[in-house]
C-alpha cells in the first residue's frame, strides 16, 4: 500500500510545476522599455510628427482622382443592374409558378368533370337495347365462320381495303 504521509520528493516536484504553456523570464532579464534613440528626442517631438503622419494619410485617403470615381461609378451600376435583373428575374419565375399552379388546378378540375360526364354516359348506354334495335330494326346479324377472313399482317398495323373483297 502507498503511504499517506507526503515525502520531500512529493514536495520538491509540486514547487517546480509551472502552469500554462509558456516559461516566465526571471525578473532579472527584462527588456528595456525604450530604445536609447528615444530617448534623446523629446516627446513632444515625436508626438507633434505621429499626428501629422496621422493627418497626411487622412488627408489621402479622403482625396478622390477621376479614375477612382469612374471605377467606383461603374462599380455601382454594374451592381445595381444586376440587382435589378435578378429580381425581375426572380418576379416573373413566381409569376409563371403561379400560372402553372392556376392551370394545374384548372387540368384537373376538367378531368374530373370529364370523368363525371364518361360515367353518365356509360351509364345511360344500355346494351340490350342497343342488341335489340340492331337485330330487330336494322336486321343486322352476327357473321358465320365463313363470311369471316383472316388476313396476314402487313407492314402497318392496319388493313386497307381497296379493292372488293376476293369470292373464294
Amino acid at each position: 500500500m502507498a503511504s499517506t504521509r507526503p515525502g520531500p520528493k512529493r514536495q520538491a516536484y509540486k514547487e517546480v510545476y509551472v502552469h500554462g504553456n509558456t516559461v516566465l523570464k526571471p525578473k532579472t532579464q527584462q527588456a528595456p522599455s525604450e530604445h536609447p534613440e528615444q530617448k534623446k528626442r523629446p516627446k513632444r517631438h515625436r508626438e507633434s510628427r505621429e499626428a501629422l503622419r496621422v493627418r497626411r494619410n487622412q488627408e489621402k485617403a479622403l482625396q478622390m482622382n477621376l479614375p477612382y470615381v469612374a471605377a467606383l461609378v461603374a462599380a455601382a451600376c454594374c451592381s445595381l443592374y444586376i440587382c435589378v435583373n435578378y429580381i425581375r428575374l426572380q418576379s416573373g419565375m413566381t409569376a409563371r409558378m403561379d400560372t402553372i399552379k392556376d392551370l394545374e388546378q384548372q387540368l384537373n378540375t376538367l378531368k374530373t368533370e370529364n370523368d363525371a360526364l364518361e360515367t353518365r354516359i356509360n351509364i345511360y348506354v344500355d346494351l340490350d337495347y342497343v342488341y335489340k334495335v340492331a337485330t330487330e330494326e336494322l336486321g343486322m346479324v352476327y357473321a358465320n365462320k365463313d363470311q369471316v377472313l383472316m388476313y396476314d399482317k402487313t407492314e402497318s398495323e392496319y388493313v386497307r381495303q381497296d379493292e372488293d373483297i376476293p369470292a373464294n
